[in-house]
């Protein structure tokens, strides 16, 4: 038991349902710190032991924690194309460095219905050489959506890698006017 409480570290887990497939939400008394695509039983059971190893604590299911609350609401008003930026405080102790200093910029600077391209987003945080350093922290980003690494595209108007698949990435920017609706 330290001054710091970490020995009262708590996750709350909740999975939401969208239009890209079950999310799996997660936070700490900080803020939310994990988003993970795809969420099914296995993959959110999968995600729920990565985090109780890094964050030291069991994930308990709570959605009716405030925050998750709150989460869960602005993830559906995204969805439903009435909110356009979350406002939800973050956690972001899974991340560190030049991954963790990408991140803010790009939650911060792109703003919903633009992209940015890898090199571009590196330059703006002074490192213009580090595209692929760029795509890595992308891959890495533990708040995908809410921190919006599908606004993340080629220079040469590719649509880039994303974690959550192709497909989740078309749709999303799909959802912000970005590109057309989908055909199939």
């Amino acid at each position: 038991m330290d001054s710091h409480g970490q020995y009262e570290q708590r996750v709350v887990w909740a999975v939401v349902g969208t239009g890209i497939g079950p999310l799996l939400l997660a936070a700490t008394r900080e803020g939310l710190v994990n988003v993970v695509f795809h969420a099914t039983d296995p993959v959110r059971d999968r995600a729920l032991g990565r985090l109780a190893s890094r964050l030291g604590a069991e994930p308990v299911e709570a959605p009716a924690s405030p925050l998750l609350t709150e989460a869960i609401s602005q993830v559906e008003a995204y969805f439903a194309g009435e909110r356009r930026a979350f406002d939800l405080p973050l956690d972001w102790s899974l991340i560190s460095g030049f991954n963790r200093q990408i991140l803010r910029e790009l939650a911060s600077g792109v703003p919903y219905g633009t992209v940015v391209g890898y090199g571009d987003l590196a330059g703006r945080v002074g490192r213009p050489g580090a595209a692929q350093a760029v795509g890595t922290a992308m891959g890495s980003n533990p708040l995908p959506v809410v921190v919006p690494c599908h606004r993340v595209v080629e220079s040469g108007g590719g649509i880039g890698g994303f974690g959550g698949g192709l497909e989740a990435k078309r749709k999303l920017l799909a959802l912000e006017g970005v590109l057309p609706e989908p055909l199939f």
